[in-house]
């Protein structure tokens, strides 16, 4: 899907920044496609929660409280 260039300017930054996609080495079979599903989806379930910390904030906070991170996973 071909998204206007600063949509995907956006998105590739926050994946690259949040969380450190480039980096990344999943290369087998449909292993790439897979983890980029999955990090869409908690980027989304990130921006549609309502607290004003950075996304980088929420994922710490995610890692850290297990409360935090039951109220993102409810939103699936």
């Amino acid at each position: 899907m071909k998204f206007p260039r600063p949509t995907r300017h956006s998105l590739h930054w926050r994946l690259d920044v949040v969380m450190n996609e480039d980096q990344d080495r999943t290369r087998m079979a449909h292993g790439p496609e897979n983890i980029a599903v999955l990090r869409h989806m908690a980027i989304n379930a990130m921006q549609k929660e309502g607290s004003k910390s950075s996304l980088r904030g929420k994922f710490k906070r995610a890692g850290w409280d297990d409360d935090f991170l039951y109220r993102l996973m409810e939103m699936f």
